[in-house]
């Protein structure tokens, strides 16, 4: 599946360019204090966001900014903080302390949620069991006084765009779990929020069904041009879904980027070995080049990378090298000497995955490298060295 994604951060201070004009922008509060400021390409800002929970720091000076239209995911471990910054967008949950918060240019740090134009999809989906389809997602209109007959004809176009409109008199109970999932999200959507706030809904479906509402999601953020926040601890769904990824620990933004920069250029320690580098060795730089790649050695051996954007590595530095496991090559030593980024290293383990193979090497020091194979016909162990290339390969601050 492959989606458009905008260039930029957007988190913190870094300001980024806009993606364009949501098809439908809304306003933000109803009955709220006076705009602070004109419209501008960001749907929501926050600045220097606090919240505790008597001793527990949920969200820890964190600030973000949030553009029109687009389709933003929060990532994080559980205890990140993720939920806390949903639930203080939407007005559930009163920040402590907030520099700034505003939704579509207005203030709404005093503003209670019924009166902040968001709406939240949990995982739990929070259905009427005692209502219709038509009228769980109709439910509300009827709350803000929409005569009966739009209700009827709103609620009718938010099933035809989740593929329910056939189910619109069927009860909550005689649904399966992706069915209303799309009922959540039809009545989510029905009263045309500026975002839509998104819970990890997904996380009670399995794994087929997973994919396939990932792909829905996708399109109906397409067809709605609508800003989308999507909380979820799964890497894959972030990386499929996103234009942004945001990736929380400790109440703290640790990387914000797009999925390519989170998967290939990690910041951090912790943001690497988040997103699936298996394999961070301890290394002193050697040399650093104006292209931003540098030289390290590993216990003797000469190894390249690029250096982390924002790293301010230097030379003599102790520093770290990271490589993915499914980027490292088993070779023979034969040819290691000839190989970009070679390690000698013994084969110790092999775990056979189906479509794919993992691997366990030891170098003489009795650093473990893990390697992934997708290749099945390769004999398992036979290699005594690995190798990688330069662009693979990330150079982090210790």
């Amino acid at each position: 599946m492959l989606r458009m994604r905008s260039e930029g951060t957007g988190c913190a201070d870094a300001p980024v360019s806009s993606m364009g004009e949501s098809a439908r922008a809304a306003t933000a509060v109803r009955g709220a204090r006076e705009p602070v400021a004109a419209k501008d390409d960001y749907i929501l800002r926050a600045v220097d966001l606090k919240h505790q929970y008597g001793q527990v720091t949920a969200l820890d000076h964190l600030s973000l900014d949030v553009r029109r239209g687009e389709f933003l995911t929060i990532l994080g471990e559980s205890g990140s903080g993720k939920t806390t910054l949903l639930r203080v967008i939407s007005g559930l949950e009163k920040v402590s302390h907030a520099a700034q918060l505003t939704l579509d240019g207005v203030d709404v740090r005093d503003v209670p949620a019924a009166k902040r134009n968001c709406t939240t999809v949990f995982q739990s989906y929070a259905l009427f069991p005692h209502m219709s389809v038509e009228e769980n997602v109709a439910y509300g209109l009827k709350l803000r006084g929409v005569a009966r007959d739009e209700c009827r004809r709103e609620a009718n176009d938010a099933l035809s765009m989740v593929r329910l409109s056939a189910k619109g008199s069927r009860r909550i109970g005689q649904l399966s779990g992706g069915e209303r999932q799309r009922v959540a999200l039809a009545r989510a959507i029905v009263t045309r929020p500026a975002i839509l706030l998104l819970d990890e809904p997904l996380g009670a479906l399995d794994e087929k069904l997973r994919y396939d509402m990932q792909a829905e999601l996708v399109e109906l953020h397409r067809a709605l041009g609508m800003t989308f926040i999507y909380i979820t601890h799964s890497q894959e769904e972030a990386l499929t879904m996103s234009d942004r990824i945001v990736l929380m620990r400790r109440g703290r933004i640790e990387q914000c980027g797009t999925p390519e920069d989170l998967f290939d250029r990690p910041s951090n320690r912790f943001a690497a070995e988040f997103m699936g580098f298996d394999n961070v060795l301890s290394c002193r730089v050697q040399s650093i080049a104006a292209s931003g790649e540098a030289t390290v050695h590993f216990n003797g051996t000469a190894l390249r990378g690029v250096c982390a954007t924002g790293s301010h590595l230097r030379t003599g530095d102790t520093a770290l090298f990271a490589v993915r496991a499914e980027r490292l090559t088993p070779i023979k030593r034969a040819v290691s000497a000839s190989a970009s980024n070679a390690i000698a290293c013994t084969p110790a383990e092999h775990v056979y995955r189906g479509k794919y193979t993992d691997q366990t090497a030891l170098t003489a020091e009795g650093t473990r490298l893990k390697i992934r194979s997708w290749d099945q016909s390769a004999t398992p162990g036979d290699f005594d060295a690995v190798s990688c290339r330069v662009q693979d390969c990330v150079i982090l601050p210790r």
